[in-house]
C-alpha cells in the first residue's frame, strides 16, 4: 500500500492528522508520524525528524505554511509520489519547490480521499 509520511501528527485525537493516522491503519496504510516532538505513549508513534532513508509514496501535510519551513529539503529529498496539502497547510511557496522538483501534489483532505476509496 502507499506508505505515508503524516507531517504535523498529533496524539490528541481531537486533531485531524490523528484522525487520518487512524483511518489510514483502518486501510491498512503504513504511516510514520512527524510531530513537533516524540511521543511513544499512544498507539501511534511520533517522531521528531524524518529519516530520509525511508521511501514514501505519499507526505500527507497538517502544518501551518510557516511550520513546513523546516521541513522542505526533507521532503524534496523523499522524493514522495506526491504531497496532499491538507485545508489549512497549503503552501504556494512549498508547491513551487515541489514543481521544480517534479514532484506532484494536490490540495486536499486526506480523510476524504480515504472515505471515497481515493486514496
Amino acid at each position: 500500500m502507499k506508505k505515508t509520511l503524516i507531517l504535523g501528527a498529533s496524539n490528541n485525537p481531537g486533531r485531524y492528522a490523528n484522525r487520518a493516522m487512524r483511518m489510514m491503519h483502518q486501510h491498512g496504510v503504513e504511516t510514520v508520524g512527524i510531530g513537533s516532538r516524540k511521543d511513544n505513549s499512544e498507539t501511534f508513534p511520533i517522531l521528531d525528524s524524518i529519516n530520509l532513508q525511508e521511501k514514501f509514496h505519499t507526505v500527507s501535510i497538517y502544518l501551518s505554511p510557516e511550520n513546513q519551513k523546516n521541513y522542505y529539503q526533507g521532503i524534496l529529498t523523499l522524493k514522495p509520489e506526491r504531497v496532499i496539502f491538507n485545508p489549512g497547510s497549503e503552501n504556494p511557496e512549498l508547491e513551487q519547490l515541489l514543481k521544480a522538483n517534479n514532484i506532484p501534489f494536490e490540495r486536499a483532505c486526506t480523510l476524504v480521499l480515504l472515505s471515497t476509496g481515493q486514496f
